[in-house]
Protein backbone atom coordinates (compact mmCIF):
# COMPACT_ATOMS: atom_id res chain seq x y z
CA UNK A 1 0.00 0.00 0.00
CA UNK A 2 1.25 3.47 -1.30
CA UNK A 3 2.32 5.72 2.13
CA UNK A 4 0.26 9.20 2.21
CA UNK A 5 1.74 12.16 3.60
CA UNK A 6 0.00 14.81 4.98
CA UNK A 7 0.39 16.89 2.03
CA UNK A 8 -1.74 14.07 0.74
CA UNK A 9 -4.89 14.02 3.26
CA UNK A 10 -4.64 17.62 3.50
CA UNK A 11 -4.98 17.67 -0.38
CA UNK A 12 -8.20 14.97 -0.19
CA UNK A 13 -9.78 16.92 2.55
CA UNK A 14 -9.74 19.98 0.59
CA UNK A 15 -11.13 17.80 -2.59
CA UNK A 16 -13.90 16.61 -0.59
CA UNK A 17 -14.92 20.00 0.85
CA UNK A 18 -14.80 21.34 -2.57
CA UNK A 19 -17.34 18.93 -3.39
CA UNK A 20 -19.01 19.43 -0.54
CA UNK A 21 -20.23 23.09 -1.76
CA UNK A 22 -21.14 22.07 -4.88
CA UNK A 23 -23.04 19.52 -3.40
CA UNK A 24 -25.09 22.19 -1.80
CA UNK A 25 -25.46 24.44 -4.79
CA UNK A 26 -26.47 21.40 -6.98
CA UNK A 27 -28.80 19.68 -4.06
CA UNK A 28 -26.94 16.19 -4.55
CA UNK A 29 -25.50 16.15 -0.90
CA UNK A 30 -24.59 12.85 0.52
CA UNK A 31 -25.65 12.60 4.18
CA UNK A 32 -25.55 9.75 6.04
CA UNK A 33 -26.87 9.56 9.90
CA UNK A 34 -25.40 7.33 12.06
CA UNK A 35 -27.95 6.13 14.39
CA UNK A 36 -31.21 4.81 13.89
CA UNK A 37 -32.65 5.35 17.45
CA UNK A 38 -35.04 8.80 18.50
CA UNK A 39 -32.45 11.27 17.24
CA UNK A 40 -31.32 9.49 14.41
CA UNK A 41 -34.92 8.99 12.83
CA UNK A 42 -36.07 12.59 13.75
CA UNK A 43 -33.02 14.44 11.77
CA UNK A 44 -33.40 11.56 8.89
CA UNK A 45 -36.91 12.52 8.95
CA UNK A 46 -36.15 16.16 8.43
CA UNK A 47 -33.38 15.62 5.95
CA UNK A 48 -35.33 13.55 4.00
CA UNK A 49 -38.18 16.32 3.40
CA UNK A 50 -35.13 18.52 1.35
CA UNK A 51 -33.43 17.57 -1.91
CA UNK A 52 -30.51 15.70 -0.47
CA UNK A 53 -29.71 11.94 -0.38
CA UNK A 54 -30.39 10.45 3.16
CA UNK A 55 -28.62 7.28 4.10
CA UNK A 56 -29.73 6.18 7.57
CA UNK A 57 -27.14 3.43 8.94
CA UNK A 58 -26.70 1.43 12.13
CA UNK A 59 -25.31 -1.61 13.66
CA UNK A 60 -28.62 -3.09 13.47
CA UNK A 61 -29.31 -2.92 9.56
CA UNK A 62 -32.89 -4.43 10.48
CA UNK A 63 -33.48 -1.07 12.49
CA UNK A 64 -32.20 1.30 9.91
CA UNK A 65 -34.13 -0.59 6.52
CA UNK A 66 -36.93 -0.09 9.17
CA UNK A 67 -36.62 3.40 9.40
CA UNK A 68 -35.99 3.94 5.94
CA UNK A 69 -39.01 1.86 5.20
CA UNK A 70 -41.65 3.91 7.37
CA UNK A 71 -40.03 7.04 6.19
CA UNK A 72 -41.07 6.07 2.31
CA UNK A 73 -39.03 8.87 0.43
CA UNK A 74 -36.89 8.32 -2.66
CA UNK A 75 -34.13 9.67 -1.38
CA UNK A 76 -33.87 8.18 1.89
CA UNK A 77 -32.11 4.69 2.12
CA UNK A 78 -30.48 2.20 4.51
CA UNK A 79 -27.05 1.04 4.11
CA UNK A 80 -24.14 -0.45 6.61
CA UNK A 81 -22.08 1.89 8.86
CA UNK A 82 -19.06 1.38 6.31
CA UNK A 83 -20.43 2.07 3.06
CA UNK A 84 -22.79 4.87 4.36
CA UNK A 85 -19.60 7.03 5.09
CA UNK A 86 -18.03 5.84 2.17
CA UNK A 87 -20.80 7.02 0.22
CA UNK A 88 -21.13 10.68 2.42
CA UNK A 89 -19.97 13.82 2.05
CA UNK A 90 -21.33 15.00 5.67
CA UNK A 91 -22.21 12.23 8.51
CA UNK A 92 -24.15 12.76 11.40
CA UNK A 93 -23.19 11.05 14.65
CA UNK A 94 -26.85 10.59 16.27
CA UNK A 95 -25.27 8.41 18.23
CA UNK A 96 -24.64 8.08 22.46
CA UNK A 97 -20.89 9.86 22.87
CA UNK A 98 -19.36 6.70 24.27
CA UNK A 99 -20.35 4.85 21.20
CA UNK A 100 -18.38 6.97 19.14
CA UNK A 101 -14.80 5.53 20.16
CA UNK A 102 -16.06 2.19 18.47
CA UNK A 103 -17.73 3.86 15.20
CA UNK A 104 -14.50 5.53 14.49
CA UNK A 105 -12.71 1.76 13.91
CA UNK A 106 -16.23 0.36 11.53
CA UNK A 107 -15.33 3.14 8.56
CA UNK A 108 -12.72 5.36 6.99
CA UNK A 109 -13.82 8.94 8.09
CA UNK A 110 -10.73 11.03 6.06
CA UNK A 111 -11.94 13.72 4.25
CA UNK A 112 -15.74 14.19 5.79
CA UNK A 113 -17.35 16.82 7.58
CA UNK A 114 -18.58 14.79 10.62
CA UNK A 115 -21.34 16.67 12.37
CA UNK A 116 -21.58 15.81 16.21
CA UNK A 117 -24.63 15.75 17.70
CA UNK A 118 -23.87 14.11 20.94
CA UNK A 119 -23.91 15.16 24.46
CA UNK A 120 -21.50 13.02 27.19
CA UNK A 121 -24.32 13.02 30.18
CA UNK A 122 -23.98 10.93 32.64
CA UNK A 123 -25.68 7.28 32.65
CA UNK A 124 -27.79 8.59 35.86
CA UNK A 125 -28.62 11.97 33.76
CA UNK A 126 -26.73 13.93 36.93
CA UNK A 127 -24.76 15.69 34.63
CA UNK A 128 -22.24 15.63 31.92
CA UNK A 129 -19.34 13.50 31.93
CA UNK A 130 -16.41 15.61 30.75
CA UNK A 131 -16.25 19.52 30.31
CA UNK A 132 -14.67 23.04 31.28
CA UNK A 133 -11.19 21.82 29.56
CA UNK A 134 -12.31 19.83 26.53
CA UNK A 135 -16.15 18.79 25.14
CA UNK A 136 -17.83 15.97 23.45
CA UNK A 137 -16.83 17.86 20.26
CA UNK A 138 -13.60 18.35 20.45
CA UNK A 139 -13.03 14.47 21.84
CA UNK A 140 -14.28 13.14 18.61
CA UNK A 141 -12.23 15.54 16.76
CA UNK A 142 -9.44 13.56 18.36
CA UNK A 143 -10.48 10.33 17.39
CA UNK A 144 -11.27 10.95 13.39
CA UNK A 145 -7.87 13.62 13.17
CA UNK A 146 -8.92 13.08 9.25
CA UNK A 147 -11.88 14.56 9.61
CA UNK A 148 -13.39 17.65 9.90
CA UNK A 149 -15.88 17.91 13.12
CA UNK A 150 -18.61 20.41 13.67
CA UNK A 151 -20.94 21.02 16.46
CA UNK A 152 -24.57 20.46 15.75
CA UNK A 153 -28.18 19.50 16.40
CA UNK A 154 -27.16 19.01 20.03
CA UNK A 155 -29.64 20.93 21.79
CA UNK A 156 -32.73 20.11 19.79
CA UNK A 157 -34.93 17.01 21.41
CA UNK A 158 -35.82 14.43 19.15
CA UNK A 159 -39.54 15.20 19.76
CA UNK A 160 -39.25 18.78 18.32
CA UNK A 161 -38.41 16.94 14.95
CA UNK A 162 -41.85 15.08 14.88
CA UNK A 163 -43.63 18.32 15.29
CA UNK A 164 -41.78 20.18 12.99
CA UNK A 165 -39.15 22.97 13.62
CA UNK A 166 -41.87 26.12 14.17
CA UNK A 167 -42.06 27.62 17.32
CA UNK A 168 -44.60 30.41 17.33
CA UNK A 169 -43.89 31.70 13.97
CA UNK A 170 -40.45 31.49 14.58
CA UNK A 171 -37.65 28.69 12.71
CA UNK A 172 -36.42 26.58 15.99
CA UNK A 173 -32.40 27.66 16.57
CA UNK A 174 -29.31 25.13 16.35
CA UNK A 175 -26.00 26.11 17.23
CA UNK A 176 -22.92 25.40 14.61
CA UNK A 177 -19.30 25.32 15.84
CA UNK A 178 -16.18 24.38 14.01
CA UNK A 179 -12.49 25.30 13.62
CA UNK A 180 -12.47 25.15 9.89
CA UNK A 181 -15.20 27.71 7.88
CA UNK A 182 -15.71 25.70 4.74
CA UNK A 183 -16.70 22.76 7.14
CA UNK A 184 -19.25 25.21 9.09
CA UNK A 185 -20.65 26.86 5.83
CA UNK A 186 -21.78 23.67 4.88
CA UNK A 187 -23.17 22.86 7.58
CA UNK A 188 -24.85 26.20 8.52
CA UNK A 189 -26.51 25.84 4.35
CA UNK A 190 -27.77 22.70 5.56
CA UNK A 191 -28.78 23.30 8.87
CA UNK A 192 -31.44 26.61 7.01
CA UNK A 193 -32.37 24.04 3.72
CA UNK A 194 -33.35 21.86 6.49
CA UNK A 195 -35.75 24.40 8.18
CA UNK A 196 -33.70 25.89 11.24
CA UNK A 197 -32.55 29.44 12.04
CA UNK A 198 -28.33 28.30 12.19
CA UNK A 199 -26.46 30.13 14.40
CA UNK A 200 -22.72 30.22 14.21
CA UNK A 201 -21.56 29.69 17.46
CA UNK A 202 -17.94 30.11 16.60
CA UNK A 203 -15.27 27.61 16.99
CA UNK A 204 -15.07 23.58 18.05
CA UNK A 205 -13.95 24.68 21.35
CA UNK A 206 -17.42 26.57 22.27
CA UNK A 207 -18.76 23.23 22.12
CA UNK A 208 -17.87 22.94 25.57
CA UNK A 209 -20.63 25.62 26.27
CA UNK A 210 -22.81 23.83 23.85
CA UNK A 211 -22.97 20.97 25.60
CA UNK A 212 -24.11 22.00 28.96
CA UNK A 213 -26.86 23.93 27.27
CA UNK A 214 -28.31 21.33 25.94
CA UNK A 215 -27.93 19.66 29.51
CA UNK A 216 -30.26 22.32 30.83
CA UNK A 217 -32.46 21.49 28.23
CA UNK A 218 -32.72 18.30 28.91
CA UNK A 219 -33.15 19.20 32.78
CA UNK A 220 -35.96 21.80 31.59
CA UNK A 221 -37.59 19.21 30.28
CA UNK A 222 -37.49 16.09 32.35
CA UNK A 223 -36.81 17.75 35.83
CA UNK A 224 -38.74 20.71 36.04
CA UNK A 225 -41.22 18.93 33.48
CA UNK A 226 -41.68 21.50 30.64
CA UNK A 227 -41.52 18.92 28.25
CA UNK A 228 -40.15 18.03 24.79
CA UNK A 229 -41.37 20.34 22.78
CA UNK A 230 -39.28 23.23 23.89
CA UNK A 231 -35.49 24.22 22.56
CA UNK A 232 -32.61 27.17 23.06
CA UNK A 233 -33.00 30.59 21.27
CA UNK A 234 -30.35 33.32 21.34
CA UNK A 235 -32.89 36.55 21.06
CA UNK A 236 -31.62 39.62 19.86
CA UNK A 237 -33.20 43.25 18.82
Amino acid sequence: MAKVNQGDTTHTAKHHRNKQIQGIGDNIMNIAIIGSGNIGSGLALTFGQTAYTVTVASRNVQAAQALADKLGRSNVQASSITEAVKGADVVILATPYDAVRTLANDADFAGKVVIDVTNPVKADFSGLSIGFETSAGEEIQKLLPHATVVKAFNTVFAQVYEQGLEFNGSKAQTFIAADDETAKQTVLTLANEAGFDAVDAGALSNARYLEPLAYMNIHFGYMLNRGTQIIPAWLSR
